[in-house]
Order: structure tokens, then C-alpha cells, then sequence
């Protein structure tokens, strides 16, 4: 392979592209993992682009795009749809390059990422509930205004910008054996894998590029299956920022041609992922940006044979708080450090207290309690009580509800 026979940017065209992108974009830290390593039996370092500005790689590759715009195409200004980080990296990138933006967003787009964006210049506007209509609502108003429609992923420009990263990674990590990347509609790996294996095949060494999509929302397996990009029914994914229904016809050769395998992550698993990253690594990442952990910590990534290093990259950390709150309940679970129990007692004086010796007797810590005579199902002498408990990994998990059966109890959890 050389640089000649991919589809998309030239090493050439990545290496201009980081000297545009410089410009704006920081140099994001390459932190080591510890307790990645320990798992996986190789060196881990995590690319922290969740601290790069506007919270995303994807200033990168928007900068580099509307740095190419002609005068009379800035003149007519750019338009982009998105829900989030796109959103926010065409906002910057055109108030630095002092060009009028249009932004349509879907109505229940978090608060943060509405307010960011707008902070940026961008006249924000809001259409539908999902990100399809205002991908709709962006063509239309190109068409009708001649703004340049700045496109997600599929667009050379965008590619070459996002690959600068590979080059970045490259500088910092100089035994690197794999790169662990996200995947949504292939942007960033497209542009990542294609620069890497350039430099390695003009170097003579290999470097092996991992994708991973959320389960719910994974349009590349079955694509490459098919031999052509193919449109998904996506399902419910807290990994928003990666759901997107069909690759980049552009992408799409890149990854197919550059990326040796694509794997797919549960909800558990990024939940466990956002989690690890809080306490081990004190990294706040949103669910899309710590997919590349959850695939280490769900046993996806199958070591080194080079004894080389991984770099997992940490792709974005714009998460709304409130997701925040509920991922880290969600991860708390997962991790069986949080349970919650449903347990049929007798309506009498005493069982309510007698609960709360046991788990105490178990050394499990109780976060909520609720005890009702209205559940479903009740007979007229029994209650429900639905009690929410900490404890400290799966064992624990075990032991509060053993002791509860060896009392003659029968606690019911998901």
C-alpha cells in the first residue's frame, strides 16, 4: 500500500491539513492507563481529544473544510446540521475564520451543546426531533440561500482534517502497535486509519486500526459484509454523538480498505467505560468518546503480538449533566456496585426493620427505600418494598442478596 492507491486524502494532503489545522487546534495530551494495560497486557495511552477545544476532534476537520471555501463561497456563508459536536466545531471554526454560520439542530438537543454553540456565533435554529430533519432542513436552506453545506464526514476536506490526529498520535506514541477508534459515520477513523497506514507502509513497519460502533447503532459490520455502505434501523443508544444510520460513501472505501476490524460495544459496556474513565483516569468523556474503553474492558481488543502500544482515543467529552448523572447510575449498576431489590414482606410491624439489619448484617450501604401497600399484583397482608443499595463489586452483590434469602426472603432484581 502506498499513499497513491486509497481513496481520499494523499499523506501529503494530511500533512498540509495539520499545518491548517494548527492553527486552531490543540495538541491534546496522551495520558498512560495503568489499569487499561493491566487488562489488556500491553502499554495503553488514552488520546484525550475530549479536551480539545470546542470538546471534540471535530474541529478538526470542520476548520480544514471551511479553510478551503473560496471568498465567494464565505461570502454566502455555511450551513451545517448536527446535534452536538459538529454543531460546535463548524461555530468555531467559522467565527475564527469570520464567516457566517447556520446551524439547525433537532428541538431536545442537550442545553450545554445549544449553548455553546450559539456562545460560538452561530445562528442556532431549531428543527424536529431527530437529527434527520434537520439534515433535511440544512440542504433546503443551501439550496435555497447558496450557503456552503458543511457536510459531518463525507467529504475529503473533513477527512483530511480529522487524520491530522493519526499524524498526532504518531508524534506522541512512537512504538504504537493500534489505535482503538470510534465509529459513527466514519469521519475520524477514515481519516486516522488512512494516514497511518500511509506513513506505515512508506516506513515498512505495521499499525493495526480497531473501530468500534455502539451495538445499537452499528452500520459498519454489516456494511463491509455487504460490500457497500447500507443503511441501519438504529435502536436506543446513550453513544448519540456515533449514531448515525449509514457510513460515508467516502468513508466507507477509506475504512473498508484501511481499518483490519470493527467491533461493537453494549450500553453496559460504555456505561462500565464512562465510569472507569471518571475514577481511574479522572477523564470526563461522553458515551460516544469512551467506546475505544469499553471495547478494552469488554475483552473486544485482542492484545499486541508486537508488545507495541494502544492508544485508545477519548473522542469527545461534551456530555449534558443530566446524561452524566444517569450513565454513571447506569455504570454503578453494570460494575454490580448498585442494586436494587423488590421484596414481597408481610404487613406487619418489624419486617421494614428487619430488612435493615440484614443489609446492614451485609455491610451493603442504602441509598433509597420505598415501601408501598398500592403495587400491583399485592395481596391484601403483603407490602412491596423496592430498597436501593451500594456495594462493591459483584461478590458483595451476591453476598447482600444471600443473606437476604438465608433469612427466608425471596428479593427480586434486574
Amino acid at each position: 500500500m502506498t499513499e497513491t492507491t486509497l481513496a481520499g486524502p494523499s499523506l501529503a494532503d494530511f500533512e498540509a491539513a495539520r499545518l491548517v489545522v494548527s492553527r486552531v487546534a490543540e495538541v491534546t495530551p496522551m495520558e498512560s492507563s495503568r489499569y487499561l494495560a493491566d487488562l489488556l497486557g500491553a502499554p495503553v495511552y488514552l488520546k484525550c481529544e475530549n479536551l480539545q477545544r470546542t470538546g471534540s476532534y471535530k474541529i478538526r476537520g470542520a476548520f480544514n473544510r471551511l479553510s478551503k471555501l473560496t471568498d465567494e463561497e464565505k461570502s454566502h456563508g455555511v450551513v451545517a446540521a448536527s446535534a452536538g459536536n459538529h454543531a460546535q466545531g463548524v461555530a468555531f471554526a467559522a467565527r475564527e475564520l469570520g464567516i457566517q454560520a447556520t446551524i439547525f439542530m433537532p428541538i431536545g438537543v442537550a442545553l450545554p451543546k445549544l449553548q455553546a454553540t450559539r456562545a460560538y456565533g452561530a445562528d442556532v435554529i431549531l428543527r424536529g426531533h431527530t437529527v434527520t430533519e434537520p439534515l433535511l432542513a440544512a440542504a433546503e436552506y443551501a439550496r435555497e440561500t447558496g450557503a456552503i453545506l458543511i457536510p459531518p464526514f463525507d467529504h475529503a476536506d473533513v477527512v483530511a482534517g480529522q487524520g491530522t490526529l493519526g499524524l498526532e498520535i504518531l508524534d506522541q506514541v512512537p512504538d504504537l502497535d493500534t489505535v482503538i477508534v470510534p465509529i459513527g459515520g466514519g469521519g475520524l477513523i477514515s481519516g486516522v486509519a488512512s494516514a497511518l497506514k500511509q506513513h506505515a507502509a512508506l516506513t515498512g513497519r505495521s499499525i493495526r486500526v480497531i473501530g468500534v460502533q455502539a451495538a445499537n447503532a452499528a452500520a459498519y459490520p454489516p456494511s463491509l459484509a455487504a460490500g457497500e455502505a447500507t443503511a441501519i434501523v438504529i435502536g436506543p443508544t446513550i453513544a448519540d454523538g456515533i449514531a448515525v444510520a449509514k457510513p460515508g460513501l467516502l468513508n466507507f472505501e477509506i475504512v473498508r480498505d484501511c481499518v483490519d476490524e470493527v467491533v461493537t460495544v453494549t450500553e453496559d459496556d460504555t456505561a462500565r467505560a464512562l465510569l472507569v474513565l471518571l475514577e481511574r483516569a479522572k477523564q470526563v468523556v461522553e458515551p460516544a468518546g469512551a467506546v475505544a474503553v469499553a471495547a478494552i474492558l469488554a475483552g473486544k481488543i485482542a492484545p499486541s503480538t508486537t508488545g507495541g502500544s494502544t492508544v485508545a482515543i477519548l473522542s469527545g467529552g461534551n456530555i449534558d449533566p443530566l446524561l452524566m448523572q444517569r450513565v454513571i447510575s447506569h455504570g454503578l449498576a453494570a460494575s454490580g456496585r448498585y442494586l436494587t431489590l423488590r421484596i414481597m414482606l408481610p404487613d406487619r410491624p418489624g419486617q421494614l426493620a428487619r430488612i435493615s439489619e440484614l443489609l446492614a448484617e451485609a455491610t451493603a450501604n442504602v441509598i433509597e427505600v420505598l415501601h408501598t401497600r398500592h403495587g400491583v399484583g399485592l395481596q391484601i397482608s403483603e407490602v412491596e418494598l423496592d430498597v436501593s443499595v451500594e456495594t462493591r463489586g459483584p461478590e458483595h452483590r451476591q453476598h447482600v442478596v444471600d443473606t437476604l434469602r438465608a433469612a427466608g426472603y425471596d428479593p427480586h432484581f434486574d
